[in-house]
């Protein structure tokens, strides 16, 4: 593959904001499930194969099952997601893929009904981190070590 820029050597106060916000996700009170699901789920849509890796491996060493992980783009045709994992799942499609429709009032309700509005608040917020960690990986070509 070619080699493009590298932004954290480039502009290393941009890559300190963004680690900034990634440390206020990772000590928010998310569930270490819930925020890994978020990663790999955003990840897997946004095509970003280095993150996927990383969170993948991440969910692994913290108790994951393979299975679940390998069923994750169809948990919609699985049981082994909670309700609580399904909304989330949710909410992780409707912002990453904003362009279509939103989030949805009836995911949102749902989210309601489960979640304090703390809670899905720090959701959406690990959801707009891991999208623009995706979109710099992606565009720069960052390669899976």
């Amino acid at each position: 593959m070619e080699n493009r820029i590298d932004i954290q050597k480039l502009e290393p106060n941009a890559y300190k904001a963004m680690f900034g916000l990634e440390n206020y996700i990772v000590n928010s009170g998310l569930s270490k499930t819930h925020l890994e699901l978020i990663k790999i789920r955003a990840s897997q849509i946004n095509g970003c194969a280095f993150c996927i890796n990383m969170h993948t491996s991440q969910a692994l060493k913290q108790g994951e099952t393979t299975q679940r992980i390998f069923l994750l783009n169809a948990w919609r045709e699985t049981d082994l997601f909670t309700e609580e994992e399904k909304v989330l799942l949710a909410i992780t499609e409707e912002v990453t893929l904003i362009n279509k429709n939103g989030l949805s009032t009836k995911t949102y309700n749902k989210a309601s009904a489960i979640f304090d509005e703390h809670y899905i608040a720090k959701i959406i917020m690990a959801v707009v981190t891991i999208n623009a960690w995706n979109r710099i990986a992606v565009s720069t070509l960052k390669q899976v070590e």
